[in-house]
């Protein structure tokens, strides 16, 4: 079908400009102030006045389909990351069968282009099973996949990591690593801060993060690897990541909202409080911010993890690790960082599109000619954030209750509604 959306707020190379947008057959026909002609059938008079923002992408979703369905689908997650604003999403390998082969990663594929309303691509692992003892069949699924990764786990053995960098390197595609040294961890499950101590819960210490980026960007400087850390959130990787990036190493970075606008001691003993990386200190989170605002931290990843009400009922100490995000992330971060003038909304749209299209290489411009993946947002809409309107299976956000402003109202994937509200 055929739109024409008047008078709107569009994100062109960079800034907003009033126009009318156009689209014809799936593609982004003009961006313009002609007026628009009375014939076209599908005139969206409604969104007058509304932000157009390119498609959103998320760099590091879990869609837990196959093998754990349970908790979120596909079809379910593909949705609610429309209704965030988002056209396209990484599909995280902690699934069952793990991507490591061709056949492995074929069922994944098959369900994709069946049931998803977004572009969706998947990563494959960077070993087999995910258990960092042999080496993914690389040369069987490097066409189909964004890049490698082995999330959820870090890499322990150094060597291992050393020898997929090598391998990687040559078809030109990124690891993204997950960060967490094993040894350190001693059965913490929150991060090793005051809330922690105040209320004896074990806690992870920064350097078990810190310490396996450091050791990765030795290998990266010595194998020449494409190299994202993902999900960061001590104040000393983003000092490492810094340094790296003025050395000239292929780095890159993303953090997740709650990092951005949380610290330990706002954690209640409930499991939507519950991630990995955990949320941490106060300067943390204030490193974190001048790292987005400096270029050292690249993107906004939301690690979209959805688990059933039962796995998250357990508190802190008991609860499955990770919370959904992409039904919260934009309003949340233009609530609390575009509003209060720490970043420009163009900042944002630069952390949430533009750089992780150009990293990876996928995602869509909001340009003419090109296919019509974008969404538009009323920022003057305030509301509280109630998990029961989120259309992900997943409920468990740190940010219930919270009032936001940001809504979306449409989102449009290869010209079509991903998304309406």
């Amino acid at each position: 079908m055929n739109y024409i959306l008047p008078n709107v707020n569009v994100f062109v190379q960079g800034r907003f400009v009033k126009s009318n947008v156009f689209v014809m057959d799936g593609l982004i026909s003009e961006i313009s102030t002609t007026k628009p002609s009375s014939s076209c059938e599908n005139i969206l008079s409604d969104l007058e006045g509304c932000f157009v923002f390119p498609g959103f992408i998320d760099v590091h979703v879990h869609l837990r389909e196959p093998g754990f369905f349970y908790k979120e689908t596909i079809e379910t997650g593909t949705k609610a990351a429309a209704h965030g604003g988002y056209t396209t999403v990484c599909a995280m390998p902690n699934l069952n069968p793990t991507p490591d082969s061709r056949e492995n990663l074929a069922p994944q594929l098959e369900i994709i282009k069946k049931n998803a309303c977004i572009h969706v691509h998947p990563y494959g692992t960077i070993t087999v099973g995910e258990k960092g003892q042999e080496l993914a069949y690389y040369d069987e699924i490097v066409q189909d996949v964004c890049a490698f990764t082995d999330d959820g786990r870090g890499v322990q053995n150094d060597d291992m990591m050393r020898d997929a960098m090598k391998k990687i390197s040559k078809y030109g595609k990124i690891i993204a690593a997950h960060c967490e040294d094993n040894t350190l961890l001693h059965g913490g499950y929150i991060h090793d801060g005051e809330y922690a101590s105040l209320h004896g819960h074990r806690g992870i210490c920064s350097a078990s993060e810190w310490k396996q980026v450091e050791r990765d960007l030795a290998l990266v400087k010595e194998t020449g690897c494409k190299y994202h850390v993902c999900h960061i959130s001590t104040k000393e990787t983003v000092d490492l990541i810094r340094k790296a990036k003025a050395q000239g190493i292929d780095v890159t970075c993303e953090t997740g909202p709650h990092y951005l606008v949380m610290n330990d001691m706002m954690l209640e003993d409930d499991g939507r409080f519950k991630m990995n990386p955990p949320i941490r200190s106060e300067a943390d989170r204030l490193a974190l911010i001048e790292g987005i605002k400096d270029g050292t931290i690249d993107m906004i990843a939301t690690d979209h993890a959805p688990h059933s009400a039962e796995e998250k009922s357990k508190g802190l100490a008991g609860s499955m690790m990770g919370i959904v995000g992409l039904e919260t992330a934009f309003p949340v971060l233009y609530t609390e960082l575009v509003q209060t003038e720490i970043i420009t909304l163009e900042k944002l749209i630069e952390l949430l599109h533009t750089n992780p299209r150009n990293r990876f290489g996928i995602g869509t411009p909001l340009e003419v000619g090109q296919r019509a993946d974008f969404t538009v947002f009323d920022l003057s809409k305030r509301y509280t954030i109630n998990p029961e309107d989120f259309l992900s299976m997943g409920k468990s956000t740190p940010f219930t209750g919270k009032t936001v402003s940001g809504a979306c109202q449409l989102t449009l994937c290869g010209g079509k509604i991903a998304y309406q509200r």
